[in-house]
């Protein structure tokens, strides 16, 4: 697989989830996604604001390159929140700029097996997603390392049904690991025509491109810049 570094920097969510994040680490953050064109800046809920703010001013920012969009989480990273409470936060996160929305699944009912309550939860942020902001995207994050082969197709068909867009690994924050090219490729295989993000534990270029080349269409890290150094200088 052969591609630039801009191109690269395109497919990457540049991440900061972390819960001791500081206002100039998100400062930061911003700033390097501007120069390297990455995405998406993607940060927990209450930076949001300050996000939408230092991208809409792009400084730092080179004019050619892509502006990163918004993306924030619900039910982040446990997935046990009410759905109301989820919904609450996705449109908290939509008004205050985000476009895109990380949720992750009631993992515990997707174990048990109980397809509808899993799919209600997923509806009821699509649908505040969707309605909201006009392109807005919702991710559904399914801890893929804590489930069974069947458990991933059902939380697969669980997202297609509920009218998702992305399906998503993991959130990086559970002791089972994150992403893996397996469950990438089962992903791929078992949720189409919805995309696939692979994330946690991505940060060398050699693992971002096995999860591209599996099916993914969209990297988390916190790592981007250090992949996408790997590539050589940007394109002019």
């Amino acid at each position: 697989m052969n591609m630039t570094a801009a191109e690269l920097a395109g497919r990457i969510d540049h991440t900061l989830l972390k819960p001791e994040a500081t206002l100039g680490q998100i400062d930061q953050l911003c700033a390097e996604a501007l120069h390297f064109g990455f995405g998406a800046v993607c940060v927990n809920p209450i930076y949001v604001r300050r996000v939408t703010k230092n991208l809409s001013a792009r400084e730092g920012g080179d004019s050619a390159r892509h502006c990163p969009v918004v993306c924030s989480v619900a039910g982040f990273p446990l997935g046990a929140s009410a759905t109301a409470t989820k919904v609450n936060e996705a449109r908290q996160a939509v008004d205050d700029g985000a476009v895109e929305i990380d949720m992750v699944a009631a993992i515990g009912a997707l174990r048990d097996g109980d397809q509808a309550a899993v799919c209600r939860d997923i509806a009821a942020v699509a649908e505040a997603v969707h309605r909201q902001v006009s392109g807005g995207i919702l991710k559904v994050i399914l801890e893929t390392g804590l489930l069974t082969t069947e458990q991933i197709i059902l939380g697969c068909r669980c997202c297609i049904d509920a009218h998702s867009d992305f399906v998503k690994t993991s959130t990086g924050f559970h002791a089972c690991g994150g992403a893996t090219v397996e469950h990438v490729r089962m992903l791929r295989a078992h949720a189409a025509p919805l995309l696939v993000k692979a994330s946690g534990g991505i940060r060398t270029l050699s693992a971002a491109r096995a999860m591209i080349e599996a099916g993914a269409a969209r990297i988390g890290t916190s790592a981007g810049v250090a992949i996408v150094a790997e590539l050589g200088p940007l394109d002019p």
